[in-house]
């Protein structure tokens, strides 16, 4: 586990006092482009247009054409087959969620045509995948804004944010669909400690940021109220990423990140839909938000891409070998 102590104060705003439009635009304005958008992903999705349907399905205010949202999904869909999701980059700065989700649809996802309906949307937000920020540019969270009315729960680091352009174009785009599995793609990295926690104090206005440790290694978020019936599933995920890359190990009084583990390498929170979470987008039963530690000494980018890879294989091979009713239910 790693942690970073703040003792400054985060650079924008008041302590103590939360943002206004002034801090928010002070706060964007400072934010610089570090990669490309269109040169790391919107030319993979092109690679794929001859194997995969593939999908614009909105843009992003900031600049629309340059910001356009993509989803790729297998040819010949047909209605009598469940539907899986897979999202990247909601949270634009973790890389691998976008490049993981990438890999899938370059690799192995042609493996899984036959028994599934996959749609992938790779990077849900492109304007934080270019500035490698958590928040879009409104300094919205836009994995707390898929529920923006839901259950706020005092204390936590969960409650639902505003609604975003992001949340709401995938939101329309995936109107009238169910899936039975839904798999979003993240990461936690050091500058969750360095960077966003602060940055998140200040906008609320809190004199202090949380000081949870990050975890060194892989881990699943489930929803504690499915928690024994997808027991094992989860299992058959965390095993095929223990091939990758490592499980993170909890901390000394069970938890990760403050939440507490249910088994070995996954923690359980209350329902993501009501969190406001991607991972609660859907009506899927089976519904994980995925965890890699990009800055482990052990890890490399094209590890933690496996390793999210190697995580959506383990998901699926499980439902293939283990057909319960609520995958029955969707065919």
């Amino acid at each position: 586990m790693t942690s970073t102590s703040t003792t400054a104060f985060y650079p924008v705003g008041t302590p103590g006092t939360p943002w206004g439009d002034t801090e928010k635009t002070q706060w964007r304005e400072t934010r610089q482009i570090q990669r490309s958008y269109p040169e790391q992903v919107v030319t993979k999705i092109d690679l794929l247009k001859d194997r995969y349907d593939v999908q614009e399905y909105g843009s992003l205010s900031q600049d629309p054409t340059k910001y356009k949202l993509y989803s790729v999904r297998t040819k010949q869909w047909d209605d009598s087959k469940p539907n899986v999701l897979i999202t990247g980059g909601v949270h634009g700065y973790e890389t691998s969620g976008v490049q993981g989700a990438l890999l899938f649809l370059d690799t192995v996802a042609h493996q899984y045509e036959h028994q599934y309906n996959i749609l992938v949307a790779p990077c849900v937000s492109p304007w934080g995948y270019e500035t490698i920020q958590r928040w879009n540019c409104q300094a919205v969270d836009p994995n707390r804004s898929f529920n923006p009315n839901g259950t706020m729960v005092p204390g936590r680091s969960f409650n639902p944010e505003a609604a975003t352009e992001e949340s709401s174009a995938l939101l329309q785009h995936l109107a009238g669909l169910s899936f039975v599995c839904h798999l979003d793609l993240h990461e936690t990295t050091d500058t969750d400690d360095s960077e966003f926690r602060p940055a998140k104090a200040a906008r609320d206005g809190k004199m202090e940021p949380p000081n949870d440790s990050i975890p060194d290694g892989f881990y699943l978020v489930s929803d504690m109220t499915k928690e024994a019936e997808t027991k094992e599933w989860y299992t058959s995920m965390i095993e095929a990423v223990r091939k990758v890359t490592h499980i993170a190990p909890p901390d000394p009084d069970n938890t990760l990140i403050g939440e507490p583990v249910c088994q070995p390498g996954v923690i359980a929170i209350p329902s993501p839909k009501d969190l406001g979470l991607c991972a609660g987008l859907t009506d899927a039963f089976y519904a994980t938000t995925t965890e890699v530690y990009p800055d482990s000494e052990s890890a490399t980018p094209e590890i933690c891409n496996k390793a999210q890879v190697a995580c959506i294989q383990g998901a699926l091979d499980y439902l293939i070998k283990n057909p319960s009713p609520a995958v029955a239910a969707t065919c």
